[in-house]
């Protein structure tokens, strides 16, 4: 890491956690595997702070090369001597301790620094950010008229030709950052003085494994916590488990009879220990009254941009791109099923919803797993192209829950492990049918690979994760057909 012994990464990775922070400098090759969805998230960032760069335009680089981090504190220095007026990537460092700052813009004779976020918020996490940048900053040398944070405005709609500056909300913090720069100052130091020690700091794991962010090497600290553990317990607190936990309470078993937890809670532990299955026939049976044929088993796949390609879009709103259905006129007729997805070569949503009203012009029930995400979708639909409306409103009226019954534990069985995710059930109620053949398993991925087709020029990869998506999302619904035969037989 050259000459520096602290960067603004590892100091926010120390303020977590002190052993995170000694990994991360002297094992940096225990670090958990990047996954698919956290690349994302980095390239995100990546993406939305080069945008950020247009509202100060003809800006000059400062770090090329983030491997070579501290030379770029010779070329910040030479840009600002030459008198450039905007920098991206201005890199400084003070006391041991090297900060990059996403944009400084030249201010009569201050300096305006900014850091870019992809976020449609401010949290206490991106205050220590700029706190940590100021420190380094205004100790370098730079004289400093204002800090802000750049982050998403998340209520921004697209109308033709990007906006950058509504897009992005700019917000000074420098009130804010300079209350913490007397406990910058002393964490700056009680963190170098961690790393100077000859052995991996003897820290248990906690609370602070996921405050802000799941800890970089959880993989590492939690490899002795059996498989399926009290930190399982469905909808109980984190400050809970770790309660349990520190009182030698690692098992579902070993939980004390006279331990405070609510009754679903209970009824999870229970099951686990005994190997027993819960089944309210009564509740059951008045649920699947509800449920008439003829029924469609109907679900979607969406994807989010920070940034809105389309118009009447915002933010992270969620886009369908896929769905399938599984019909079934009579309980003895033959399943039918149809499906669509989305050319990555325009705006899903108006395909995809002219395709969705015409599958499903005949009567019947709407069945789908979680209600409120589905029924969300269509009223974002119907708001954005006001023409579908009507025969929107229509498919919502039609909709049901087949969630519920496991949501309120009318049925449920230990291998749900306290969960009422379908990717739970399944297994649970129908074992021979598995998510784990499959190349895209869960929906994260499948948003991913659609997001990745926009970008594909290889016309053999874009057949194939075509076909994966085809395949993921009719097995959502082929597993919603058998948990709902399940439900009936079992009724039976």
């Amino acid at each position: 890491m050259g000459q520096h012994l602290l960067s603004k990464s590892s100091f926010l990775k120390g303020m977590q956690c002190e052993k995170q922070l000694y990994l991360y400098k002297y094992r940096y090759e225990w670090m958990d595997e990047i996954s698919a969805s956290q690349q994302a998230v980095f390239k995100r960032g990546t993406d939305v702070g080069i945008l950020a760069q247009q509202l100060f335009p003809d800006g000059v680089t400062g770090t090329a090369d983030p491997k070579k981090a501290d030379d770029a504190v010779d070329i910040t220095g030479k840009l600002i001597e030459k008198g450039a007026n905007v920098i991206y990537e201005a890199a400084f460092e003070f006391n041991g301790v090297l900060v990059i700052s996403d944009i400084i813009v030249m201010d009569g004779n201050r300096w305006n620094v900014y850091e870019v976020k992809s976020s449609t918020s401010i949290s206490e996490t991106y205050l220590l950010d700029a706190a940590i940048q100021y420190y380094v900053l205004k100790n370098s040398g730079l004289n400093i008229n204002d800090i802000s944070i750049i982050y998403i405005n998340n209520q921004y709609i697209r109308q033709g030709k990007l906006d950058i500056s509504s897009l992005f909300r700019i917000e000074s913090v420098k009130e804010l950052v300079q209350e913490q720069q007397g406990i910058v100052e002393s964490e700056t130091k009680r963190l170098k003085e961690v790393l100077k020690q000859t052995d991996i700091p003897n820290i248990s794991i906690g609370v602070q494994c996921f405050n802000p962010y799941q800890c970089s090497f959880y993989g590492s600290c939690w490899k002795k916590m059996p498989e399926y553990s009290v930190f399982d317990i469905a909808n109980l607190k984190i400050e809970k488990k770790f309660d349990l936990y520190n009182n030698g309470y690692v098992k579902l078993e070993d939980i004390p009879d006279d331990y405070k937890l609510n009754d679903k809670q209970w009824m999870q532990v229970d099951c686990h220990v005994n190997n027993k299955i819960v089944f309210e026939k009564k509740a059951v049976k008045e649920f699947l009254s509800g449920i008439k044929y003829p029924i469609y088993f109907m679900d979607f796949e969406t994807f989010q941009l920070a940034v809105p390609m389309f118009d009447n879009l915002r933010p992270y709103q969620q886009i369908p791109f896929q769905y399938s259905l599984h019909y079934q006129e009579s309980e003895y007729s033959k399943l039918e099923h149809y499906e669509f997805l989305a050319d990555a070569d325009g705006d899903p949503r108006v395909p995809f919803i002219t395709k969705l009203l015409e599958d499903t012009q005949r009567r019947g029930i709407i069945l789908v797993y979680n209600q409120a995400f589905e029924i969300t979708r269509l009223k974002e639909i119907a708001r954005d192209f006001p023409e579908f409306a009507d025969e929107i409103e229509k498919r919502i009226n039609q909709i049901a829950d087949l969630m519920i019954p496991f949501q309120k534990r009318y049925y449920y069985t230990p291998e749900m492990k306290g969960s009422y995710s379908i990717k739970y059930v399944l297994p649970a109620l129908v074992p021979e049918m598995s998510y784990d053949k499959l190349e895209i398993k869960e929906g994260g991925t499948a948003s991913l690979a659609f997001e990745s087709l926009y970008y594909e020029k290889n016309i053999f990869k874009r057949e194939q994760i075509r076909k994966n998506l085809l395949e993921y999302c009719k097995m959502d619904t082929l597993a919603m057909v058998e948990v709902f035969n399940k439900l009936k037989t079992h009724n039976g």
